[in-house]
């Protein structure tokens, strides 16, 4: 038999049933390779569906870019929760409890974040530069430097996702809320520094103007619908810089002004205070020497009424005791007494003293 006529010929039975055999085998392992990398697949997909809510998170899951539930309800809490994978479903997160911050840019001047940090500033011109030097108008038409610091957090989760939410990468981009906080925060430093005057926002009501502002700010979010509460709001307020030292020169003033009315007024109170007392002293002298002669003078016609009524019953007795009482306080100390008893006809007795004269003195030699 030839070579050719042997690759032609048939297999045998027996080889034939052991390469259907081995093909069989081949299958059956290749089959259940796949069934376990569509398993594996479906486990992938399932777990990677699996995502996690920060307890100070709020998200709500988007499907074809429309939420899921309704209200409140389309709002998952802190915890574990699961959607499809993307494009089917999105996630996005809103940061509910972290404090946000932006500054207003209206009127400041241009600086830059090293500048901030050293507590430095550029350079001032010679006049304002309406490229970089940025300003408001007060109510007395003049100009000032002013900006806010604006804390904030977010309220409202639901008008944020849906009136500033941008979405990528499951994560919610603040950008459009902070510009739109921002931009509320420039509209109140304009508006209410035109109702200032320049004095009163850098000296006289400092804390007035700032309150006014984070209040305009506060009803431009609700005005809004921003969705966001307004924690706090400072506001720094300076002069033209190119006009610092003149600034300066009038705040001295002023200074020394209020020093000396201070003073003044220190003074009157003191000079009036001593006066009061003065007055007060000389009032309660006076007073008590009234009381002293009113109460004396009752004391003495309360007297002399007790002794009319003894009067009047026999005026010559009374006037004979009272003498006698009067005499006895008169001589307590006279040595040498004498009565002169009354003649019996009732005729006043004449008294005659003699007395010497005085003894002449002696003479000296040098006045004889």
């Amino acid at each position: 038999m030839s070579d050719h006529e042997h690759h032609d010929h048939p297999l045998a039975p027996e080889t034939r049933d052991a390469g259907s055999q081995a093909l069989s085998e081949a299958l059956r392992s290749s089959f259940i390779i796949v069934q376990i990398a569509m398993a594996t697949l479906i486990v992938v997909i399932i777990l990677s569906g699996v995502f996690t809510v920060g307890p100070q998170e709020k998200a709500v899951i988007l499907r074809f870019g429309k939420p899921l539930g309704e209200g409140q309800k389309m709002l998952l809490g802190a915890g574990l929760h699961w959607s499809y994978p993307q494009p089917i479903d999105e996630i996005i997160r809103i940061p509910i409890t972290e404090i946000q911050k932006v500054t207003s840019t209206a009127g400041w001047y241009q600086t830059t974040p090293e500048q901030e940090l050293a507590g430095t500033e550029p350079p001032a011109g010679p006049s304002l530069d309406p490229r970089t030097d940025h300003y408001v108008i007060t109510a007395d038409r003049n100009i000032i430097h002013t900006r806010a610091f604006i804390s904030y957090r977010i309220d409202d989760p639901l008008t944020a996702i849906f009136n500033f939410a941008s979405g990528t990468n499951q994560q919610f981009n603040l950008a459009g809320i902070s510009n739109a906080v921002q931009n509320a925060a420039n509209n109140a430093l304009v508006a209410t520094a035109a109702r200032f005057n320049v004095d009163d926002i850098l000296t006289g009501k400092v804390e007035e103007f700032q309150e006014a502002v984070a209040q305009y700010v506060r009803e431009l979010a609700a005005s809004e619908h921003l969705g966001v509460v307004i924690e706090q709001c400072q506001v720094q307020s300076l002069p033209p810089r190119y006009l610092k030292d003149d600034f300066a020169a009038v705040t001295a003033a002023r200074v020394n002004r209020d020093k000396l009315i201070s003073d003044a007024r220190s003074d009157q109170n003191h000079i009036l205070s001593q006066a009061g007392a003065t007055a007060s002293s000389i009032t309660n002298l006076a007073e008590s020497a009234r009381v002293r002669y009113v109460t004396a003078i009752q004391s003495d016609a309360a007297a002399f009424t007790n002794l009319l009524s003894r009067y009047e019953s026999n005026p010559q007795l009374y006037m004979r005791l009272e003498l006698t009482e009067a005499l006895a306080g008169a001589l307590t100390n006279v040595q040498d007494k004498f009565f002169l008893p009354q003649r019996a006809d009732g005729k006043a007795r004449e008294l005659r003293l003699m007395l010497n004269r005085e003894p002449p003195q002696p003479g000296s030699a040098a006045n004889p």
